[in-house]
């Protein structure tokens, strides 16, 4: 079987090849699948890199994401029952970047089977961290704002929709102004630019809070860090609260604590699979079901940009960053 492999960190389209290795079989508690397609995602380059919040030992298979059939069990009953079904395959332990991946029973999720292969693919990071973060630990009430960094990104456009369906209003930064008119044509209530190259924070304050008013907001989230997430803490009203939930800019945010002492505010960090861990079977279940619904509705739908065989890893990681593209990119099997 074909797995895509790195033995050092660096550039994915300069350290990743495709390697021949054997079909591998399951241990006590796992299945073995066979891989249909994965996204690129933000994360899958930064491990690459060695900049994600955890680094693998190398060599190592890159691929937090994927679809896939279960093809030989060794996971008991629960096991017997994947068998053949289409899983939703959560990897962080030996990737799925190849023909066949090993992982444990239970992190791999049976998919409705009105969900298509390439919603499927990309099933679980991206709506589950939207909607985790709006309906779940922010819960923001109907007719609230929320302030959100990386608006123009798919868990950003996944918000927007997430504010027309449920009722609460989204303001929307972007750093590039030409993505004000499309965003506001997907339904957001307020879309500002600002570029932490050129515009002072204080920009992005006043921007902010001519939308929301004087008071500020009592919801933000940021998957960027840096200049850009510490521009929006100034932004947050009496006990608001801001959930950091990326780092894409790979530097630190910087902030007065004066301002989370006087309005009584606070910073969180949300990281999906440290979520998920402390999450019981039937809450586990409970998220997937309303997951599968909104994907279904268009709600948490993703946009695929580009598609890619396995053999071409190097374009596809390449294309994955490329500007102006308009969704994700997909390696498939």
């Amino acid at each position: 079987m074909r797995s895509v492999i790195f033995e050092r960190f660096g550039e994915p389209a300069e350290v990743l090849k495709v390697v021949d290795r054997p079909v591998p079989e399951p241990g006590a508690g796992q299945v073995r699948v066979r891989m249909i397609a994965s996204p690129v995602n933000p994360s899958d380059l930064m491990t690459i890199r060695g900049t994600y919040g955890k680094r693998p030992d190398l060599p190592a298979v890159p691929g937090y994401e994927g679809v896939g059939i279960v093809e030989a069990s060794n996971a008991g009953l629960f096991g017997k029952f994947l068998l053949s079904k289409r899983v939703a395959v959560l990897n962080s332990v030996t990737g799925n970047w190849q023909d066949q991946v090993i992982a444990a029973a239970k992190s791999v999720i049976p998919i409705p089977g009105k969900v298509d292969d390439q919603q499927a693919a990309m099933f679980f990071v991206n709506p589950a961290t939207a909607y985790l973060l709006t309906r779940k630990l922010l819960a923001v009430p109907q007719g609230q704002w929320l302030l959100q960094s990386a608006a123009h990104s798919a868990v950003g456009k996944m918000v927007i929709r997430l504010g027309q369906r449920f009722d609460f209003r989204t303001v929307n930064v972007v750093r590039n102004a030409a993505q004000v008119t499309s965003l506001k044509e997907l339904g957001a209530d307020a879309v500002v630019s600002f570029d932490p190259k050129s515009d002072p924070a204080e920009q992005l304050i006043d921007q902010v809070r001519e939308v929301v008013g004087s008071t500020g907001v009592k919801h933000a989230i940021d998957p960027v860090g840096g200049a850009v997430g510490s521009a929006m803490i100034p932004c947050l009203g009496e006990q608001g609260r801001l959930i950091a939930y990326g780092t894409l800019s790979s530097e630190p945010l910087s902030f007065s604590a004066r301002h989370l002492m006087t309005t009584g505010s606070r910073v969180e960090g949300f990281w999906l699979s440290r979520y998920m861990a402390t999450q019981g079977l039937l809450a586990k279940l409970k998220l997937i079901g309303e997951l599968g619904k909104l994907i279904q509705a268009g709600v948490l739908s993703s946009q695929v940009d580009a598609s890619f065989p396995l053999d071409q890893v190097c374009q596809a990681v390449t294309a994955s960053e490329a500007p102006g593209k308009s969704g994700k990119v997909l390696l498939t099997f």
